[in-house]
C-alpha cells in the first residue's frame, strides 16, 4: 500500500484533529467531510480503535507497512510498548526537522529531507525515516540556508520542544534526549493501537 497523498484537510476534519499541526483545517468547519459530516455516529469499539491508530498514521505519513514494523519493534523494546512506539515515531528525521521549525509541516519536512537539504553530523542524509539517535546534530547544507521556504518556517516557529536545543545562529538542532510521553501528541491514546494489533 502507497503512501496517502491525499487531502489530509479531510482526514483532519474525519478525525476531529490537526493532523499537520497548523490548527487551520478545523478553524473554518469543525466537523467530519461529507453531505453527513454533521451528524454524530456512534462508533464501536474495533471503530475508535482503527481511528486511533489512522490519526497517528497519517499525522506521521507513514504507510501501513513501515507503521507496523515499527509497531513491533517498539515491543521488542523495555518499558511500555506504546509510549515506546511514539518515541520511535518522534526520532525519525523528518518529524525532528519538522519539530525544528525548519518546516511548516511534516510533509514539507519529509520534502526537504528527500531534497537533500538536511545533514545529520553534517554528513548529507535524504531519508525521511531515517532514526536520529540521542546526541546527533541536525543541520542545513550551505545552498539550502537561503532557501525563502525555510526562512519562512523559521520565522513562524516559535516552539521547540525540550528534548531538542536549537541554535539560531548556527541555524542546527541536536536532539539531546529521547522524548518523555508527556511532550508528545497528548490528543492520542496509544493503549487503543496497542489494543488494535493486540487482537
Amino acid at each position: 500500500m502507497a503512501r496517502f497523498t491525499g487531502s489530509l484537510w479531510k482526514k483532519s476534519r474525519r478525525y476531529g484533529i490537526s493532523l499537520t499541526g497548523t490548527g487551520k483545517e478545523l478553524s473554518k468547519r469543525p466537523f467530519a467531510p461529507g453531505q453527513h459530516g454533521t451528524q454524530r455516529k456512534k462508533i464501536s469499539e474495533y471503530g475508535l480503535q482503527l481511528q486511533e491508530k489512522q490519526k497517528l498514521r497519517f499525522m506521521y505519513g507513514l504507510n501501513e507497512r513501515q507503521y507496523r514494523t515499527l509497531f513491533d519493534e517498539a515491543g521488542k523494546m523495555k518499558g511500555i510498548h506504546g509510549e515506546n512506539f511514539m518515541v520511535l515515531l518522534e526520532s525519525r528525521l523528518d518529524n525532528l526537522v519538522y519539530r525544528l521549525g525548519f518546516a511548516r509541516t511534516r510533509r514539507q519536512a519529509r520534502q526537504l529531507v528527500n531534497h537533500g537539504h538536511i545533514t545529520i553530523d553534517g554528513r548529507r542524509v535524504d531519508i525521511p525515516s531515517y532514526r536520529v539517535k540521542p546526541g546527533q546534530t541536525i543541520g542545513l547544507r550551505e545552498k539550502a540556508r537561503n532557501l525563502d521556504i525555510i526562512k519562512e518556517s523559521l520565522e513562524l516557529n516559535t516552539f521547540v520542544p525540550e528534548y531538542l536545543t536549537f541554535d539560531a545562529d548556527k541555524l542546527e538542532g541536536t536532539y539531546t534526549r529521547l522524548p518523555e510521553r508527556s511532550e508528545l501528541p497528548a490528543e492520542i491514546n496509544e493503549a487503543l493501537i496497542v489494543e488494535f494489533y493486540s487482537r
